[in-house]
Order: structure tokens, then C-alpha cells, then sequence
């Protein structure tokens, strides 16, 4: 996992897809103490991501993010007008419910039939697909950006020094989604720092690892299956007032 790999570059801001159904922004200041910014408040981007493919009747083998995105590539990002999510929130917290629901509708108003596997469509039930797949992949990262480019205006507020944005989880395989946040970082003179796409998998070795590293920096120290949140020391700040002046 990135928090490992990069232990060095602490502290940084940290945007992590935990197992496709959690999504957080945090603030890394030391290894094991956190500064949550931003957080899921129904769907993440994964489990969005994942929904959409099946719908659209893709080969999830592969899993749906990568299968979707494959997709994409052929469609027109304009061509459905979805709405970012949570446009009137000034804050740091993710939402992808409502988008998942405008593409099921455009999906339904299209005809398309999701039983039907992509391979069996024709090339106009396929263009179709992809121009869905291409806007709403646009919309989904679009509201990525925005939260994480307001995440790292709260954490300069906090941490000045940071100097770099970490994206974990399966999401930071997306090859979209890691260059349209590498614009974001650039313009602010950071660096995006991302695992390599083998390692872009649920967090079940970050945690074994993260544990390793605490077992290392406090030997004999042992940790139940339900540790309390308050052990974890991650902090969660009135995000209301971390935020004035700093509102994208």
C-alpha cells in the first residue's frame, strides 16, 4: 500500500477507495495518525463505477472499473449531460448515489437491454454504451477532483509542508483518474503519487502491512478485530470551519 511504500513523504493528503464502498480523504501527519477531510455519504466511486459496467452489460472479469474505462475510451465524454453530485456542499465529502441513478435512467431511456452482453450488441447499441460510459466516467472523476483539490486546500491550512497527494485502492488503477488528478496536484506545485496497478487492490494487505509497522514501531502491542475508532486516532475535524475562505 501507498502509506508504506511512501512513508517518507510524510506528511501528505491521502485519497484511498477502501474495498469500493468507502471512500476517504485524509490528512497522513505521522504513520498511524489521521486527519479525516472528506468522506463517503452513501456510494464511492468504485462501487459507482463497478454498477455502471454491470448495467451496461460488461465483462467484469476484470472487474467493472477497468472494464468500463476500457469502454469509455470509444465514447464521447459530452454526449450525456449527468450532473456532478453535491455541487451546493462546500466540503470535502463524496456522494455517487444520484450519479449512479442518472445513469441507470439514461440507460433505460436509451434501451438499452443490460441483460445483453456488449459483445452480442450491435455498433449503434454499442456507441451508445460507450458515450454513456464516457460521461458518466468523466462526471464520476470530475467530482473526484473537486473534493480532492478542496482536500488539499484544508490540509496546506493544517500541514503546510505537504507536498504530495497519495491515491490508494482500486480506483487509482483508472488511468483517467490518475491523470486528471495529476493536473490537479501539478497546479499546486504537489506530486501525485500512486501504487503501481498490481497493488491497486482491496485493503486487505494494506492492513496486514500497516499492522507490521506498528508491531515494528511498538513491539508487544496488540490490536482486536473492533478497535474503537478513538484508538485509531483519526481525527475528525468541523470540516465547516476548515473550510472558509478555501471553498472551490
Amino acid at each position: 500500500m501507498t502509506i508504506l511504500q511512501q512513508i517518507s513523504l510524510l506528511p501528505f493528503a491521502r485519497a484511498s477507495d477502501n474495498a469500493h464502498y468507502i471512500l476517504f480523504l485524509i490528512l497522513s501527519q505521522i504513520l498511524g495518525q489521521y486527519v479525516q477531510l472528506g468522506t463517503t455519504v452513501d456510494d464511492a466511486i468504485g462501487e459507482a463505477f463497478d454498477k455502471a459496467a454491470r448495467w451496461l452489460g460488461l465483462d467484469l472479469r476484470r472487474g467493472g472499473g477497468p472494464a468500463l474505462e476500457q469502454l469509455a475510451e470509444e465514447g464521447d465524454p459530452h454526449s450525456f449531460d449527468f450532473s456532478v453530485p453535491m455541487k451546493q456542499h462546500q466540503d470535502c465529502n463524496f456522494s455517487y448515489a444520484g450519479l449512479k441513478t442518472q445513469v441507470r435512467l439514461a440507460i433505460e431511456s436509451s434501451n438499452i437491454m443490460a441483460d445483453v452482453p456488449i459483445h452480442l450488441t450491435n455498433a449503434e447499441d454499442r456507441r451508445l454504451r460507450a458515450n454513456i460510459a464516457a460521461s458518466f466516467q468523466r462526471v464520476a472523476v470530475l467530482h473526484l477532483e473537486q473534493r480532492c483539490e478542496r482536500a488539499i486546500g484544508w490540509a496546506l491550512n493544517i500541514e503546510p509542508s505537504i507536498k504530495c497527494l497519495v491515491v490508494s485502492g482500486g480506483v487509482a488503477s483508472n488511468r483517467y483518474v490518475r491523470s486528471r488528478l495529476d493536473d490537479i496536484v501539478k497546479q499546486k506545485g504537489h506530486r501525485l503519487i500512486c501504487p503501481p496497478p498490481s497493488l491497486c487492490t482491496d485493503n486487505a494487505l494494506g492492513i496486514a502491512g500497516m499492522a507490521e509497522e506498528s508491531l515494528v514501531d511498538k513491539p508487544g502491542h496488540r490490536a482486536g478485530p473492533a478497535w474503537p475508532d478513538k484508538e485509531l486516532d483519526l481525527g475528525q475535524p468541523d470540516t465547516r470551519n476548515l473550510g472558509q475562505g478555501l471553498a472551490r
